[in-house]
C-alpha cells in the first residue's frame, strides 16, 4: 500500500515538473517577446521575399509579407536557453530537493540537444542575417544547397558523438525489438536529422504553421519520453512546448514575426536528435507526419520538373498548393495543425505500446 502511494506521489511530482517548467518558460519567452519585437522592427530585421521569377506563384501569395520582422524563432530557443541556464544555476547555488526538481540539465538526457538547439539556431541566425541584409545567391540568404551543407555538418558532429562516445549503434524498431546496425548507425543519423531540419524548415512558409506542427510534436516527445522515465527530457520537450505557445501567441495570422531559419533550423535539429535519443527515429515520421508531407512534396516537385519537364504542386511546399486553388492561409495552417494532432497522438501510440 505505501509503496503504491509513494509510486502515484512521484508520478504527480514528474507531471508537476513537466506542467511547471513549460509554464514559466511560456511566462518568460511571452515577457522576451516585446523588447524583441522592438529591436527587431528598429533595425529592420525584415524578410526578404525573393522575386527571382523561379517561384512566380509564391512571390505573388507572398509580396505583402515582405519586410516582416524574421528572427522570432529567437523566442523559443532563448527562452529555453534562459531556463535551463537559470535553473541549473539556483540549484548549484541553493541546493534543495524544489531546485533540483525544477533543473533538467542533465549531460545524460538534455546537454546535448541543449546544445544543438543553440548551436544550430546560431548558423540559422546568419542565415536570416543574409537574407535581410540580401547577402547571397538569389538575392538573401543561403539556397537549399547551402542550408544542407549546413545541417549536414551540424548532424555529423551529432553521429560522431552519438556514435564514438556514447556507443549507440541500435535501432529500436517499434513491436519488434532492438536490433544492432553497426556503422549503418552514422548515415541513419545523418538523415533523420538533415531530413527533420529540412523539412521544418520548408513548413516555415505560412503565419502560425511551423510553429504549430512542432508544438504538437514536441508535447508527443514529452509524453513519450515521460513513458520511458526519462524526466528531464521530457521537461526539456516541456521547455520547448512553452516557448513555442509564446511564440505562436504572436505568430498567428497577421504574424507579428516570422520563426525565420533561426528557429526552423534549430527546432527541426534538435527535434531529430531527441528522436534519437528515445530511439525512436521509425516514430519521428509518424508524429511528425505533416512535416513528412512537406518535404515529400518539394522532393517530388524538384523530380518531376527534372526529369518530365512539368510540376505536380502548383507551387511547393504543399502549403503553398493549397494556397495557389484559393484556401485561405488560415484554413490551410488550421487544417495542417488538425492533420498534426492526430499524426502526433497516433506517433505518441506506436511508441509507447512499441517500447
Amino acid at each position: 500500500m505505501y509503496m503504491h502511494e509513494f509510486e502515484n506521489l512521484e508520478l504527480v511530482i514528474n507531471v508537476g515538473r513537466i506542467v511547471i517548467v513549460g509554464t514559466i518558460t511560456f511566462i518568460v519567452a511571452f515577457g522576451m517577446t516585446p523588447l524583441l519585437t522592438h529591436y527587431l522592427y528598429k533595425y529592420h530585421f525584415g524578410k526578404n521575399i525573393r522575386a527571382t521569377g523561379q517561384t512566380p506563384i509564391y512571390s505573388k501569395l507572398h509580396a505583402g509579407k515582405a519586410g516582416t520582422p524574421v528572427g522570432g524563432g529567437i523566442i523559443v530557443w532563448g527562452s529555453v536557453v534562459i531556463m535551463a541556464g537559470f535553473f541549473w544555476l539556483i540549484h548549484i547555488i541553493w541546493p534543495s530537493w524544489i531546485t533540483t526538481q525544477l533543473n533538467f540539465l542533465s549531460r545524460a538526457q538534455t546537454l546535448l540537444p541543449l546544445g544543438a538547439l543553440l548551436g544550430s539556431a546560431m548558423v540559422g541566425l546568419v542565415d536570416d542575417y543574409l537574407n535581410v541584409k540580401k547577402i547571397g545567391p538569389a538575392g538573401g540568404g543561403l539556397n537549399m544547397k547551402h542550408r544542407l551543407l549546413l545541417y549536414t555538418a551540424v548532424a555529423a558532429i551529432g553521429a560522431w558523438w552519438f556514435y564514438f562516445k556514447l556507443n549507440w549503434s541500435v535501432l529500436h524498431v517499434p513491436y519488434f525489438g532492438d536490433y544492432e546496425i553497426g556503422l549503418w548507425y552514422i548515415p541513419l543519423f545523418l538523415f533523420v536529422i538533415v531530413a527533420t531540419a529540412f523539412s521544418v524548415n520548408e513548413s516555415d512558409g505560412l503565419d502560425g504553421l511551423a510553429g504549430g506542427i512542432l508544438l504538437f510534436c514536441y508535447s508527443a516527445y514529452a509524453a513519450l519520453s515521460f513513458g520511458m522515465e526519462r524526466m528531464e527530457l521530457a521537461v526539456f520537450c516541456s521547455a520547448i512546448g512553452g516557448g513555442l505557445l509564446a511564440f505562436l501567441w504572436f505568430n498567428v495570422h497577421p504574424a507579428r514575426f516570422f520563426m525565420g531559419d533561426t528557429g526552423a533550423m534549430s527546432l527541426g535539429t534538435t527535434l531529430g536528435i531527441i528522436a534519437m535519443l528515445t530511439n525512436s527515429a521509425l516514430v519521428l515520421p509518424i508524429i511528425a507526419f505533416p512535416l513528412v508531407l512537406e518535404s515529400a512534396s518539394v522532393i517530388i516537385q524538384v523530380a518531376s520538373k527534372k526529369w518530365r519537364g512539368k510540376k505536380v504542386f502548383l507551387s511547393a511546399p504543399l502549403h503553398h498548393h493549397f494556397e495557389a486553388v484559393g484556401w485561405p492561409e488560415t484554413k490551410v495552417t488550421m487544417r495542417f495543425w488538425i492533420i498534426a494532432a492526430v499524426s502526433a497522438a497516433i506517433g505518441l501510440l506506436v511508441g509507447l505500446l512499441g517500447m
